[in-house]
């Protein structure tokens, strides 16, 4: 029997993601039959066992994300398989945790990665592991019907371009909320002179086939306009013509849902279309002033830090590219090792510290403060008794003899769970929205200092004195003693 776990070597909290569905393939060679080769397939299924952390969990180096325990030939055909079905969705749901934290708890995050993503496949992985990871909504449709995500996003640039004057509109008229027809283009027309006449002369210089594309798209979609302004020019053309569309729209009973920046100085644009917001509001009310501001653009970890540092007006990001392709870190670094085998604990060494294994079979522990917040995670041999609320364990630095601390823990929680045993799966997949709602109390658990961006503390993954002992043990056996003549 052998025993492999599944662990990040990242130096930095990874989210647990993955569905636990596992597939065991047999060969038909033409000589057995379909049927003694199912039997065989069943055989092996019924031999494996795999104990995993749940999806959404927080997890850190060195803490299997996965334990699975069987015949070797067996286990080591799954390698492969499941760090495909780990490592990008862990990835995801990391990085798409990372920008929520750094967007802050009040703004909208809106996945729009798709056309950017490594494929079709990782087009619908990445929505929804950035969705399990703590963005709102999508603009992936396939992915929304699949997994029951908000669908959200905006008319693209080639929209806009595609119309040239207003002669494009070949049917004006429009519903108002009361379900009358109006001829909406007239009114637009109108409202632009009103604009022009009580606020600048600059309405009536905007460009004509933007005004002729918002128009056209207020009238497919008057509940959910939100118009995209940095085709021509931003603030003199852009923003005037919505203003022209979306007051004419709260004319007729529809409520309009704000603008979108994709490119120039987010933070100055953002404030300054608040503030023709808020003139509006003044002059019209409505709530005008609260219309939404979307922001998109090449948008980074980076880049809304420094938003936030600047000021901005910002309700909304959409994300893509760095989103879905990881900019940050393309690939995590979880691996595959064997650490036990016919109940022998078996250890790899490295002159890299980070990549020498945790020997034999192990449980994982997360140990809380009286206040809630995760102290540490707690590693010790699976024969060991587990550690318990209000008793006092030493807890000891893996490599680092000085490093130890006694801990005395007011809530014990266990990390890793059976999913896979005797050819069946044990735990069914909660879902989606439950991976999400787990992330959110899993992060809320840890302390401020563990998730700012920059220079975080390092949150602590310890050993038992037992499992300490008995990993500095082996290693000095293992290692081979120099000689020097």
């Amino acid at each position: 029997c052998l025993v492999l776990s599944l662990v990040c070597c990242s130096d930095e909290c990874v989210i647990v993601e993955g569905i636990f569905f596992f597939f065991f393939f047999q060969a038909e060679d033409g000589i057995r039959d379909a049927q003694e080769s199912r039997g065989l397939g069943d055989v092996y299924k019924r031999q494996v066992r795999i104990y995993a952390l749940k999806e959404g969990s927080a997890c850190f180096p060195r803490v299997p994300l996965i334990r699975i325990e069987g015949p070797l030939a067996i286990i080591q055909l799954l390698e492969t398989t499941l760090l495909c079905l780990v490592n990008y969705p862990s990835l995801m749901a990391t990085n798409a945790s990372r920008f929520r934290l750094a967007a802050g708890p009040d703004k909208q995050l809106l996945e729009f990665g798709l056309r950017r993503a490594q494929g079709p496949d990782g087009g619908v992985s990445a929505s929804r592991y950035s969705f399990q990871g703590g963005f709102d909504a999508t603009s992936h449709v396939l992915a929304g019907k699949l997994f029951g995500m908000g669908i959200k996003g905006t008319h693209a640039h080639s929209f806009i371009t595609s119309f040239t004057s207003l002669k494009n509109i070949k049917n004006p008229e429009i519903k108002d909320s009361a379900g009358k027809t109006v001829d909406f283009l007239e009114l637009c027309l109108a409202t632009q002179k009103e604009l022009a006449g009580k606020f600048s002369a600059a309405y009536s210089g905007t460009n004509e086939s933007e005004l002729a594309a918002f128009i056209d798209y207020a009238q497919a979609y008057p509940k959910g306009f939100l118009a995209l302004i940095d085709t021509y020019d931003t603030l003199f053309s852009g923003l005037l013509n919505f203003n022209v569309v979306a007051l004419s729209l709260l004319k007729i009973g529809h409520r309009p849902l704000g603008i979108r920046l994709d490119s120039g100085d987010l933070a100055y644009l953002s404030v300054q279309v608040r503030a023709d917001f808020n003139k509006m509001e003044k002059e019209y009310g409505h709530d005008y002033g609260k219309l939404t501001v979307v922001a998109s653009n090449d948008i980074n970890e980076n880049v809304l830090h420094s938003l936030n540092h600047q000021g901005h007006e910002i309700d909304c990001f959409g994300i893509g590219t760095h989103l879905v392709t990881c900019q940050a870190q393309p690939a995590l670094g979880c691996v595959f090792k064997l650490v036990e085998i016919e109940g022998e604990p078996r250890i790899k060494l490295s002159a890299d510290v980070i990549k020498t294994t945790l020997p034999g079979k192990k449980n994982a522990y997360r140990l809380y403060d009286k206040n809630g917040s995760a102290v540490l995670d707690y590693l010790c041999g699976s024969d060991e008794e587990p550690p318990q609320a209000g008793k006092q364990i030493l807890c000891r630095h893996p490599f680092d003899r000085m490093k130890r601390v006694y801990v005395t823990p007011h809530r014990v929680e266990s990390l890793l769970e059976l999913v896979w045993d005797n050819g069946k799966l044990v735990r069914e997949s909660a879902g989606v929205m439950a991976a999400r709602e787990r992330l959110e109390v899993s992060l809320g658990e840890m302390r401020d200092d563990h998730k700012r961006s920059l220079n975080p503390t390092p949150y602590k993954v310890s050993l038992s004195e037992h499992l300490y002992d008995f990993l500095h043990k082996l290693m000095e056996h293992e290692a081979p003693i120099k000689t020097i003549a």
